[in-house]
């Protein structure tokens, strides 16, 4: 099989355009770290970072491709296997992935070195994450929690970091996020799972969670409501809980995909726990933090299986003749693949800048925490960028999550056309693909949910103060210059949008939210294509198709935006007709 780094020009592209030196050097501290304790490791300049990033996405390639990818279908066909003691066995190719992801030091990808982490940026663990998804889109949900041992480093006192995070970096512990219920899902400030201290002053967990990818692992980092007399988000705190006897899987869901990932339904029958970080603290703070680094997770999976799809597509549509000629030769045909690339590589340009930012974000609240500044100026400056990445992060993480899983569904969805009959049958992963991208507009957070978190953004000015940024560059080539006048033109269209909407109540806002999020993107987009049109030809001729192809679609949704329409809400049992009766 192929490298699954090496073989892919957009990821290499990527990999030689951002400024990874810019990256490295504040995720080491300008290479200023004492010797020892781990660092001994670390690289001793941008070069020498970069280059150990290059190695490390290179070994993920080559095992994604070598032997996660060949025992992808195998895992969705078996799937894992629920015990009659309420524990789970994993079906023994993702065992066996998962010994090689340790033994090659990779399940401590962003922790510490003093940990046995690899000290990667998010930047670098996210284009790991969509090189294993594109092998086995089930597998980076076990692989992608490592934002479990993230939320241990961030947030736990220094016992519990000792005690579990070397354990997470050798490949030994497994976790989850145990946070939905039964009847707590998107709202989590329903959560009603009880935490009690006992006379002992144990802290214990009763009640039962539903939903749990990975919930067999054995850290279940657990929110629970600490505070039974407040009813609200600021009841509940995280727990860090072991699997054992008092915790048991009673269910594993039956999925549409993703069968290597398993969803479990936990019951905690009074079961040992232990307190991350404050009470009272758990949803407002922790899950806050540690869900928008899963949102990112997700859409580095979406980027994965949307690759994986359209590489399928692409080699079929080149070999089979319909008419006595390749079907990529038919118009149709045609604009369909060739418009399921673009909108690849418009979603990875966004991801990918995400990325660079929570790089920034991240790292200056580490300064900031555990090597504050003694410089006033620098203290100052570096209060000044975390209060601006948080800003420009608040609406870039929920747009890359929206966008790249939506865009997942549409280029499976097109892959399974491309391929016709042949597409819907087992004979191809088409269908797993499209099966498997089916969940990632819906969990860590549904689209509807991630566009009523953006378009605060959108409509905030933090979109405005982006778009400016990018416009400030000059281009020498003309037709650049002339595609970002474009760019231009539909920021104008979007602040419009915004103008009219904030006339308007906050229910037309999130009825508005969708076309103003997605004008929004078109843009953001833009300009990132166009700034790497700089350097490459290919990415010329991209940028101008992306650009041409969704200027008219913002021009559509913001005049429906500023036409004030709200029938889907003031006429919605009419629209919707009556609730169906069951007989």
């Amino acid at each position: 099989m192929a490298n699954f780094f090496l073989d892919n020009d957009d990821l290499q592209f990527l990999f030689n355009h951002i400024n990874l030196a810019e990256i490295a050097a504040v995720q080491e501290d300008n290479f200023t770290r004492d010797r020892g304790n781990g660092c001994e490791y670390a690289p001793a300049d941008a070069a020498d970072a970069i280059d150990n990033y290059r190695r490390v996405l290179t070994i993920v390639g080559e095992i994604a491709g070598d032997h996660i990818a060949p025992r992808a279908e195998k895992v969705d066909h078996e799937g894992n296997r629920l015990n009659p003691d309420g524990t789970v066995t994993l079906n023994e190719n993702v065992r066996e992935n998962l010994n090689l992801l340790a033994q090659a030091d990779l399940m401590g990808f962003t922790l510490p070195r003093r940990y046995g982490g690899l000290n990667c940026p998010c930047l670098i663990y996210t284009m790991a994450i969509e090189i294993v998804s594109r092998a086995d889109a089930s597998l980076m949900n076990i692989f992608g929690l490592q934002g479990i041992a993230e939320t241990i480093y961030a947030f736990a006192d220094e016992e519990i970091r000792d005690a579990y995070l070397p354990r997470f970096a050798g490949g030994e512990l497994t976790g989850a996020m145990v946070l939905t219920e039964p009847d707590a899902g998107s709202d989590l400030q329903s959560v009603s799972l009880r935490a009690y201290q006992d006379e002992n002053g144990q802290w214990r967990l009763d009640g039962v969670k539903r939903f749990i990818t990975n919930g067999c692992g054995e850290v279940l980092l657990t929110l629970a409501r600490s505070e039974p007399e407040i009813s609200d988000g600021r009841g509940l705190s995280l727990f860090l809980a072991e699997r054992g006897p008092r915790i048991r899987v009673r269910h594993l869901e039956e999925k549409l995909g993703i069968h290597g990932s398993p969803t479990c339904e936990l019951v905690f029958q009074n079961a040992p726990a232990r307190l991350i970080g404050e009470r009272q603290r758990g949803l407002i703070t922790y899950v806050m933090s540690l869900m928008n680094g899963a949102r990112v997770g997700i859409a580095g999976q979406s980027l994965g299986i949307a690759e994986a799809a359209y590489r399928v597509a692409r080699e079929y549509a080149h070999s089979r003749k319909q008419f006595g000629v390749p079907i990529e030769q038919l118009p149709a045909v045609a604009e369909m693949v060739a418009d399921m690339k673009v909108q690849i590589e418009a979603a990875r340009a966004l991801v990918y800048e995400t990325c660079r930012i929570c790089d920034f974000e991240n790292n200056n609240i580490r300064i900031l925490e555990y090597f504050t500044p003694k410089d006033p100026e620098e203290l100052r400056r570096r209060k000044a960028d975390v209060r601006t990445y948080k800003r420009l992060n608040g609406m870039l993480t929920p747009m890359s999550k929206y966008y790249a899983s939506e865009m997942c569904i549409k280029v499976a969805n097109d892959a399974l056309q491309v391929l016709g009959g042949s597409g819907y049958m087992k004979d191809y992963p088409v269908e797993r693909y499209l099966r498997d991208a089916r969940i990632t507009t819906i969990y860590e957070g549904t689209s509807q949910l991630q566009i009523v978190a953006a378009v605060r953004g959108v409509c905030s000015g933090v979109f405005e103060k982006q778009a400016a940024e990018y416009e400030s560059r000059q281009y020498v080539d003309p037709m650049l210059n002339e595609l970002k006048a474009r760019l231009v033109e539909g920021r104008e269209l979007v602040l419009k949008g915004v103008a009219f909407v904030k006339t308007q109540s906050n229910e037309y806002m999130d009825l508005s939210g969708r076309r103003l999020v997605d004008s929004a993107i078109a843009v953001l987009c833009g300009h990132l294509l166009l700034r790497q049109a700089e350097s490459n030809e290919r990415k010329r001729h991209l940028a101008r198709r992306f650009i041409t192809t969704s200027l008219p679609t913002v021009r559509r949704d913001i005049e429906l935006v500023c036409s004030g329409d709200r029938s889907a809400v003031d006429e919605y049992q009419i629209l919707a007709g009556p609730v169906p009766v069951q007989k």
